[in-house]
């Protein structure tokens, strides 16, 4: 039998405030345990929540940025269950009217784009966390996250695979960093991915029991445990035996989910509306002025680099990954004519690897995009070949300083006098007799060879597109031996 993945996520997004959602408490992470808990985040008796205005307008932001529809007025929710990160007992969350509501996410994968659509997006306080790795036999509770500022966005089961999953996932990351609502770091907890996995006989419509695996904070986590879990289902179906709905735990160690416990359905948690916070109220005057500070967002463009630069459809979506990138690429795009596609392809080449090389974001590059574009330039103008290029670039990578100099400092700039490369191509068919019978004999990597030897002689400063015109008359003129 042929299975059908069915996938939605729940990711939790901490929000980018200085305080947390209902205190004043910092947000700060790395303090001592429990230092930042204020009398609010641990429910001391006494004690109001008062709601942080930074916290909704973030929703608000992120409500716009995927399309959905922002609700006037929405409602906070005690949400109780009992673990000992949970200091009050209860969660404040929202349930039955969210502050966001629907919306769409696109991804590409394989080169197709699909469309993820969206359930909610609700405000919500994180719980503490239990520490067990330094103590024996006993749990440390550290609250210093109590209250922290979350945003949960729920996905529909829309999502067919591991790999439109982590799609989904990076393309949702890559948007909260780019409206600035949440940093995005996820070894620090900021940005965590729950994912609901079910299987079904393909082409039935029913949905197939699901099981939820919590707190995955790597794209490959993600990817590893959902592939397990699928393989975990349909081997245990096909056994016949049945899934059981549950929480789950992905083991990086072993790759794979064991249990955590029993999956709770809504009416588990006793939601009932929090008597100590109004409803929220969000007026259209607050939703405009929110909107028009929104920056392009990056569906726009893409779609803006693939027409205005020619790029394809892989070019526009790595190019847009990350707010800093794009910005990096416009920049050096516009600071020479006609070399966004140059741009882009450097970008993602040479740019790129120098970056991971060095272990920086693109930020933090020591070639600035209008260097960059002074060295594309230099290409475009055949100045210098592209092999020869790769060298400056190491060059303004380790020392800095602009492509000019270098190439005028260091002797680089590409013969392209037809005379000069003539007398090169002369001299390379004089030397290398043997090669030229291979090439007349029909072996084709016999002229690579050749090419390879002109470029050599001329220490890699000859024009290899004349090279190469020159070098194929000048073998059909020269005589057989």
């Amino acid at each position: 039998m042929k299975w059908e993945v069915v996938i939605g996520l729940e990711t939790h997004t901490q929000l980018s405030t200085a305080s947390k959602i209902f205190s004043g408490g910092s947000t700060a992470f790395g303090a001592a345990p429990n230092s930042t808990a204020s009398a609010v985040d641990i429910a001391l008796p006494g004690t109001l929540p008062v709601l942080n205005r930074g916290a909704v307008e973030r929703a608000i932001r992120f409500g716009l940025a995927v399309g959905g529809r922002v609700n006037p007025k929405s409602v906070f929710a005690r949400k109780n269950y009992f673990y000992p990160d949970l200091p009050k007992g209860y969660q404040i969350s929202q349930y039955e009217i969210p502050v966001v509501v629907g919306g769409s996410v696109a991804i590409v994968v394989d080169g197709v784009e699909k469309r993820v659509q969206l359930t909610r997006a609700h405000l919500e306080e994180d719980a503490g966390k239990s520490l067990h790795e330094d103590f024996h036999g006993m749990t440390g509770i550290d609250l210093n996250r109590a209250g922290t500022p979350l945003l949960e966005i729920v996905t529909e089961p829309d999502m067919r695979s591991a790999a439109e999953a982590v799609a989904y996932a990076r393309t949702l990351h890559g948007l909260v960093r780019w409206i600035g609502i949440c940093d995005g770091n996820m070894q620090e907890g900021s940005f965590r991915c729950d994912a609901n996995v079910s299987v079904r006989p393909m082409g039935t419509t029913t949905l197939g029991t699901r099981c939820e695996i919590k707190n995955l904070n790597s794209f490959r986590f993600l990817q590893h445990a959902i592939e397990f879990e699928v393989r975990r289902q349909v081997e245990l179906i096909e056994d016949g035996g049945k899934v059981v709905q549950e929480t789950r735990l992905y083991d990086p160690e072993r790759n794979e989910t064991r249990p955590m416990r029993s999956k709770e359905d809504a009416q588990d948690y006793r939601y009932f509306p929090d008597p100590d916070l109004p409803p929220l109220v969000i007026g259209a005057a607050w939703i405009d002025a929110v909107r028009a500070a929104l920056p392009e967002l990056p569906e726009a463009m893409r779609a803006r680099f693939a027409a205005q630069y020619a790029l394809t459809p892989y070019e526009a979506t790595a190019l847009t990954a990350s707010r800093e990138v794009a910005q990096y690429f416009e920049a050096a795009a516009l600071a020479g004519p006609g070399i966004g596609k140059l741009a882009a392809t450097w970008i993602m080449g040479e740019v790129a690897g120098a970056l991971n090389r060095a272990e920086i974001e693109i930020d933090a590059s020591p070639v600035s995009p209008e260097q960059l574009a002074g060295l594309l330039a230099r290409i475009q103008d055949n100045t210098i070949s592209g092999k020869i290029a790769k060298d400056v670039f190491d060059t303004m990578w380790a020392q800095g300083g602009d492509a000019d100099s270098i190439i005028d400092a260091k002797g680089l700039r590409q013969i392209s006098d037809a005379g000069a490369i003539e007398k090169i191509v002369d001299d390379v068919i004089a030397a290398h007799p043997s090669i030229v019978a291979e090439f007349r004999a029909g072996k084709d990597k016999a002229f690579n060879s050749l090419v390879g030897h002109a470029m050599k002689a001329s220490r890699g400063k000859a024009n290899p597109a004349q090279v190469n015109a020159i070098l194929k008359r000048r073998l059909s003129t020269v005589p057989s031996e």
